[in-house]
């Protein structure tokens, strides 16, 4: 469970991070040609924080994915167990 949501935090605080980027952007005083620069640079950040992301939800989408396995296979042993007797 701590697994899920350290993907759900990353994720947030990386979606978080590239709004808070843009919207102090726009809201600094800057020039017009300034600012177009930095939010070009900042837009070809997207698609690196974009593969990150991806990559950590795959790998916590694993890790769920092994624990509700183990989860059902003590489900089953408890079950056998209980039926075994009688």
């Amino acid at each position: 469970m701590a697994e899920r949501k350290s993907g759900g935090l990353l994720g947030g605080l990386l979606l978080g991070g590239a709004l808070g980027a843009v919207a102090g952007l726009l809201m600094a005083p800057k020039t017009g040609k300034e600012t177009r620069r930095l939010l070009r640079q900042s837009a070809d950040a997207v698609p690196e924080l974009a593969e990150e992301l991806a990559s950590s939800l795959q790998l916590q989408a694993h890790r769920l994915s092994d624990t509700a396995l183990q989860n059902w296979d003590g489900t089953l042993e408890r079950l056998k167990d209980a039926i075994a007797p009688g």
